[in-house]
């Protein structure tokens, strides 16, 4: 910008300075945490918008690690969607399998032996475990302490080789079937598998010293990332999660399924009123302590049975009749659902799946905004979610 002078004329410049105050502290900045980021447990991605170092809005951006599972079960019969099944959340794959034929079942109008009932319902809950003790040692280590995590593998070693020994399988069982499980118990499974419980059991205290007990973990997840019982029915959030808003819903207490009706007694729904990091942590290291009891209890129940069949016969070609129903399960990261419609045919004409990861996650939109980036990792491990679980 110039302007011209009388004396000489000439254009002299003229300096013209533009002052943006404190606009600049009020701008918003994108942040995507992920994917393949430290942070986000997997192909998570979480696009956040900050202001300074507050979280303004925060949208989880799922579908990474989709595989179209519910596409492959039109292509796949009743024997084969059961491989299928376990894997979307790999840390219960025997949960998984269970939802799948208690609908096929339900739709088949099968009777399943007794024995078979009540040795599902002990590996459900030996998987339970296992599932639980990876977040408690994990989740640890998102605010600095490695030390759980060594104890949590160790514990999960010795249900591991428990399960490996009943299945042939580590991860992904593959052990139920449509009318049963694959085979029976092997001989003195029974007393290696109390064994190996009262074990586990012994040492859990250990989670409750080092993790409970520790102040600096209570400081960075006491009041942080509360989570309120209306977001939890509005998002449909289940499981340990919503327990810990004070949602007290447990389809093993409120709709039994399994063997879990007889189970009354010693089954308990852990609850807590705060609904923040360190009451989710609470809940689910209160809940293992809860399934190990769970776990003794059908012990003891299959050690009075009479000995017989673990399946029933079935065709060498299964048909589900033409119709559709819906079967769900309290698995460990919450509830799982499974609508099956069939045209009669050898494989499902439509099983569509609701993982409790995929309504957990949602949650985030309202349980970050508001709170600081440094308390971000802190709520996201908190939720105790897997990734394949989100995105089957």
């Amino acid at each position: 910008m110039t302007e011209a002078t009388e004396t000489t004329g000439k254009a002299e410049p003229t300096e013209t300075v533009v002052g943006i105050g404190g606009a600049a502290e009020s701008t918003d900045m994108v942040l995507n945490i992920g994917p393949q980021h430290p942070s986000t447990h997997g192909v998570l991605r979480l696009r956040l918008v900050l202001d300074g170092e507050r979280i303004q809005r925060a949208e989880p951006v799922i579908g990474y690690m989709h595989r179209g599972a519910e596409k492959l079960f039109e292509a796949r019969d009743y024997r084969q969607i059961i491989m299928l099944a376990n894997r979307h959340d790999w840390l219960s794959a025997f949960s998984n399998e269970l939802g799948v034929v208690l609908a096929v079942e339900r739709m088949l109008g099968m009777e399943v032996p007794t024995r078979a009932v009540w040795t599902r319902t002990l590996l459900a809950e030996l998987n339970r475990v296992l599932n639980h003790l990876m977040f408690l040692g994990s989740y640890p280590i998102e605010l600095g302490a490695i030390t759980p995590m060594f104890y949590a593998f160790r514990e999960r070693e010795e249900l591991q080789n428990v399960m490996e020994e009943v299945s042939g399988g580590r991860m992904h069982y593959m052990f139920n079937r449509v009318g049963g499980l694959k085979e029976d118990l092997p001989a003195g499974w029974s007393t290696r598998a109390r064994a190996a419980v009262s074990s586990v059991r012994s040492r859990m205290d250990r989670f409750d010293d080092l993790v409970l007990g520790n102040e600096i973990f209570r400081g960075r997840t006491r009041g942080v990332g509360v989570l309120p019982p209306e977001a939890v029915h509005a998002y449909g959030v289940s499981g340990p999660i919503a327990r810990a808003s004070g949602v007290d819903f447990d389809l093993r207490r409120d709709e039994p399924y399994l063997a879990y009706g007889e189970l009354q007694d010693t089954l308990k729904v852990v609850t807590r009123q705060e609904g923040d990091c360190l009451a989710r942590f609470e809940c689910l290291l209160e809940q293992t302590h809860n399934a190990l009891d769970l776990a003794d209890a059908c012990l003891d129940r299959l050690a009075e049975l009479e000995p017989g069949p673990i399946n029933q016969r079935l065709p060498k070609v299964l048909k589900a009749p033409e119709g559709h129903t819906y079967a769900w399960t309290e698995n460990p990261l919450g509830i799982n659902g499974y609508y099956l419609v069939s045209k009669g045919e050898k494989t499902p004409y439509r099983l569509k799946l609701r993982s409790a990861s995929y309504n957990n996650i949602q949650a985030l939109a309202v349980l970050l905004p508001g709170t600081l980036v440094a308390d971000m990792v802190a709520i996201l491990g908190s939720l105790f979610f897997v990734v394949g679980d989100i995105d089957k």
